[in-house]
């Protein structure tokens, strides 16, 4: 069952489920959850590697970060894959999971957000992909409203996150082994 906005307000106060809301969001949210902003922005460079019990991600470099009253706008280069991190951390209860959506408007725009869950049990920042699919550059304003997130019940006993993502980090340091 999708949340709604009523009990995702208590949810918000009680078991700070997301921090840094955005006022808009927590007076006049739109549809079933809340629309987060772009905090950081990083190009990355190098090779990454995925194996079955060790990882290595690129390079990242940090092209911009949004700060209040300050407005930053990027350049998103056309065919080009970005990481990039929300302003609002959240704090997953052991019995809510949720799920992120670009918003309409940069999909319209041919610029995707390549996310995904986010498990029981997380804490921190989200990170996740933003790609530019066009032929030409697309400006962001950092700050922005990028993405939807929504969140569900989990009925049963399900298990809490307990990766090395944890806290929002955005790369690793070095090839490490996965938990």
């Amino acid at each position: 069952m999708v949340l709604g906005i009523e009990t995702l307000h208590a949810l918000v106060k009680e078991k700070n489920l997301v921090v840094n809301l955005s006022e808009r969001e927590l007076t006049n949210p739109e549809g079933a959850g809340f629309d987060l902003r772009i905090g950081e922005l990083y190009e990355i460079s190098g090779k990454g590697f995925m194996g079955v019990t060790e990882r290595e991600t690129p390079d990242m470099k940090l092209l911009a970060e949004y700060k209040e009253g300050i407005t930053t706008e990027m350049q998103l280069k056309p065919h080009t894959y970005y990481v990039m991190k929300t302003v609002e951390d959240v704090n997953m209860p052991e019995n809510i999971l949720a799920m992120m959506t670009t918003r309409s408007t940069l999909f319209r725009s041919g610029v995707s957000i390549f996310g995904g869950q986010v498990p029981p049990g997380y804490k921190g920042g989200l990170s996740m992909g933003i790609y530019n699919f066009r032929d030409e550059d697309f400006r962001l304003e950092m700050g922005s409203r990028v993405v939807h997130i929504m969140f569900f019940e989990v009925q049963g006993k399900g298990n809490l996150y307990r990766g090395q993502w944890q806290g929002g980090r955005v790369t690793t340091q070095e090839k490490e082994t996965q938990v």
